[in-house]
């Protein structure tokens, strides 16, 4: 069930971030728009796409809150390779999303000096 759901999840972002989903949206807008006076611009004419379009919204920001922890994780993993990689780089850089905020800041600190260093040769 987990990989059915995964599968899911990387490929909805392609479907509803493509152009095709736009103009699906926007056809159902005009029919929307034209079936409005046929009802009488009835209240249920106004409810049905407000509570369509809130409960879309809200998995729409799960979905994209997943995809986004997804392709972070990826980054990171791809970042940790090349500094490992390296055979003069300081591999506790390695995992630096899981430090502190007051670690990071004393590292930002160190990289800003060794800036101002390379700045002033």
């Amino acid at each position: 069930m987990s990989h059915v759901l995964r599968r899911i999840a990387r490929r909805a972002p392609e479907v509803v971030g493509s152009p095709y989903a736009f103009l699906v949206a926007v056809a159902a807008t005009v029919v929307w728009l034209a079936v409005g006076p046929f009802v009488g611009f009835s209240e249920g004419w106004v409810l049905w796409p407000a509570t369509i379009s809130s409960v879309g919204a809200f998995l729409l920001v799960l979905l994209l809150q997943y995809t986004q922890n997804r392709d972070t994780r990826a980054i990171q993993l791809k970042l940790d390779e090349l500094i490992r990689g390296l055979g003069d780089a300081r591999t506790k850089l390695v995992r630096l999303e899981h430090l502190s905020d007051d670690e990071l800041a004393e590292i930002e600190r160190e990289f800003v000096r060794l800036r101002e260093l390379q700045r002033d040769q």
